[in-house]
């Protein structure tokens, strides 16, 4: 008897994905609760620690969903152009979906990352400001839950597809 946790998964995916974004945001909110002179596009502003906590969790949690989901689905790849026109539709799409998680990972880290090194207690920023860094990625959360989501049901519906057309041979000793 066989159970399909694939519903299970996809919505932890989702839900990681989401506490990482609101983490995100709610960062965002703490930043600017701090005090700030601003004069034109200069700022400087005091760090604020509760800021610096959320952003670095939202930027763990979003590195854990992605690792989570990936070992989950597998890697699946196409690696020429022939192999591109023989492959199926699932395929194809758990290909544009990896690619597309990946994209959204690098930028929404990056942008939390930073948000976060902005709110380390060691600095008092005076420059330009750099408003929204961790509202923007915390909203680029939500897409890479959704891109996971979409990696792991068709890479799953690949995988599955694969094994009905191409059974495992077995071997007599």
């Amino acid at each position: 008897m066989a159970r399909d946790f694939g519903p299970v998964i996809c919505m932890s995916i989702m839900i990681m994905d989401i506490i990482a974004g609101i983490l995100g945001i709610e960062a965002d909110l703490a930043q600017n609760k701090v005090k700030n002179l601003r004069v034109w596009i200069f700022e400087c502003r005091d760090p604020s620690y509760e800021a610096f906590k959320l952003g670095l969790a939202a930027a763990v949690l979003l590195a854990i969903t992605h690792a989570i989901t990936n070992l989950l689905s597998g890697f699946i790849v196409i690696w020429s152009k022939e192999e591109m026109d023989k492959a199926s539709p699932n395929k194809k799409l758990a290909v544009a979906s990896l690619i597309s998680s990946w994209i959204l990972l690098v930028i929404a880290f990056s942008l939390l990352i930073a948000g976060a090194l902005e709110n380390s207690r060691s600095r008092k920023d005076c420059g330009i400001s750099h408003h929204r860094l961790l509202s923007l990625g915390g909203v680029l959360c939500f897409f890479h839950g959704l891109f996971c989501v979409v990696y792991y049901v068709s890479a799953s519906a690949f995988t599955r597809e694969d094994k009905k057309l191409n059974p495992p041979s077995v071997q007599h000793v």
